[in-house]
């Protein structure tokens, strides 16, 4: 999995400390050898670690990942080790533990997600969606993707999602010709929908829609929903979305979902990185 380029890691730093670290500087212990080490407190699935990795080595430190991004680690399981002066260590050491700590949170709670699933013998995706913090964008798909889950979008360059906040500016006789007009500008994107009742569903899915996004519907309405739609012979992807969590994952599928969308990771706790750093006798 392929890590952050260092100008993102360069960018974390000077955030951090524009000037450089005070403290250390002030107390004049910079250049004394040192060592620290990652350790999961608790059960998580392990992301960015590489990222961190590279953070001390950026900083003079030499840096090894134990336990890599996408890897279940169990309390205890030693996650990275680093070698390096007291300043490089102390530069990268918090900035380095929260990007690890934030992004292995991200990706325990969609592997749950996933694992719920799995175990029920469900094999759908998960697409977490681009409801993340502004500016963390790369890390949260990075943490995604460690998840076991996919980007459902990474921006709105990318891909054609209809809102009903688009659908304001149309009227609704026109919606139908817009939304060919829209399929037939970008011939090689899928067409997805966003919903918040049967009726819209059912105006989506006639006027062309590959995929609908149902906004805050019930598992039964979903299933309401498709048994809709296979009346009419008309069968795009559904895919609900606004309040799934691996609560209501297992309900979703059996309901006939076609996969999740959820936002729901980037919600989650943290994980718990115990770091314990020491001098280096010389």
């Amino acid at each position: 999995m392929e890590r952050l380029d260092d100008d993102e890691l360069r960018r974390w730093l000077r955030e951090d400390a524009p000037h450089g670290d005070l403290t250390t500087r002030a107390l004049r212990i910079g250049r004394q050898p040192g060592t620290l080490q990652f350790m999961a407190r608790a059960g998580m699935r392990v992301a960015a670690i590489e990222e961190a990795a590279r953070l001390f080595e950026i900083c003079g430190c030499d840096a090894g990942v134990l336990t890599a991004s996408g890897r279940d680690a169990a309390p205890g399981d030693p996650l990275l080790v680093a070698d390096g002066p007291a300043d490089g260590l102390l530069l990268a050491w918090k900035v380095a533990q929260t990007a690890v700590e934030t992004a292995s949170g991200i990706a325990t709670e969609a592997a749950r997600i996933i694992s719920t699933l799995r175990v029920e013998g469900l094999h759908l995706p998960l697409a977490c969606t681009r409801k993340n913090w502004p500016g963390g964008r790369a890390l949260a798909a990075r943490a995604v993707r460690a998840g076991g889950a996919v980007m459902h979008r990474l921006g709105l360059s990318e891909t054609l999602l209809v809102f009903p906040e688009h659908r304001r500016f149309v009227a609704p006789a026109e919606l139908a010709a817009a939304l060919r007009e829209l399929r037939a500008a970008q011939p090689e994107k899928k067409l997805v929908v966003e919903v918040g009742s049967a009726d819209e569903a059912l105006a989506g899915a006639r006027a062309g829609a590959d995929v609908l996004q149902l906004e805050r519907f019930a598992p039964g309405a979903l299933a309401a929903l498709r048994q809709r739609l296979e009346r009419e012979g008309l069968r795009p992807l559904l895919a609900p979305a606004g309040g799934v969590t691996a609560a209501n994952a297992v309900a979703y599928a059996h309901a006939g979902a076609d996969f999740l969308v959820s936002s729901a990771p980037y919600f989650a706790p943290p994980a718990d990185v115990q770091v314990v750093i020491a001098a280096r006798l010389a």
